[in-house]
């Protein structure tokens, strides 16, 4: 087994993780969750400098999580990197957890507590300054959603880092092309978001977020240019691989869990097997 195959035996395994801890609960955001795993599981297990040992390291890589309500996508990461316990994961929005819908820093190994949108790009910034004044270097990885860009202060925040000449800053939008309402072309169009983007001063790739390769291969190229914050437009689908949530606005959220959860089971009972590899 070759590094992309285990990586992307891993994030598959995520999925497994994501699921089970979906039907435990009740509640969560299973689409954004699935459509985020593959490239979060790519930073996690190869790209970023972090130890669960040692989570407060002044040399840790930072990675903010800005669309917050994919909460079980990271916690589920942070337990197979050993941040969360098995037990702790169980207790996913339940009374009296720290692992709420949405991020907090409560829960080791989180940089920025979420809730309203639009807010991660910003912290980055200021965290990725913060880098280059103190003559750190760590990088600083945000991953938003593509319906979260609608606000303007991901816009203030994009012209900063380009100003600041922050190529130490890393921007990830997982473009599945659903928001919680519907399809963001239709509700607010982006395209043409690549240039939107390179408009701002950043320097831009688009990937197939779900290609494990092209993603390890993308992120071994940052950054993409001296002296200009890195995009990566991961393309990706909504609720990704599980049948029914697919490309389905109505798994932005998880409510509905109960009366499909055998089925969800059956569809990545098989990922299990890839348990020794983290």
């Amino acid at each position: 087994m070759n590094k992309i195959e285990r990586l992307q035996n891993i994030a598959n395994y995520a999925r497994f993780i994501i699921i089970e801890t979906l039907i435990n609960s009740g509640l969560g955001h299973p689409g954004g969750s699935l459509s985020s795993i593959d490239v979060m599981t790519a930073l996690y297990f190869d790209i970023m400098n972090i130890d669960s040992s040692n989570p407060d390291s002044d040399k840790r890589d930072r990675f903010i999580l800005s669309k917050g309500h994919s909460s079980l996508g990271l916690y589920t990461v942070l337990h197979l990197k050993g941040f969360i316990s098995k037990d702790e994961l169980k207790t996913f929005r339940k009374d009296g957890s720290n692992l709420w819908g949405h991020i907090d820093l409560k829960t080791p190994g989180i940089e920025m507590s979420t809730g309203s949108l639009g807010h991660g790009l910003s912290i980055g910034v200021g965290r990725a300054l913060a880098a280059k004044i103190d003559k750190k270097d760590y990088k600083v990885f945000i991953m938003m959603g593509d319906g979260e860009t609608q606000e303007g202060s991901v816009w203030e925040a994009a012209m900063s880092a380009a100003h600041y000449k922050l190529d130490n800053l890393i921007g990830i939008v997982d473009r599945n092309k659903i928001q919680q309402c519907g399809f963001t072309e239709d509700i607010l169009a982006l395209e043409n978001y690549k240039e939107k983007w390179e408009s701002f001063g950043w320097s831009v790739k688009e990937i197939d977020g779900h290609n494990m390769k092209e993603i390890d291969q993308s992120f071994k190229k940052i950054p993409f240019e001296n002296n200009k914050p890195s995009m990566i437009i991961s393309h990706t689908i909504k609720g990704k691989g599980i049948s029914f949530m697919e490309n389905d606005k109505n798994w932005h959220g998880g409510g509905a869990i109960a009366q499909y959860a055998d089925q969800a089971l059956k569809e990545v009972e098989h990922y299990a097997q890839y348990k020794d590899l983290v």
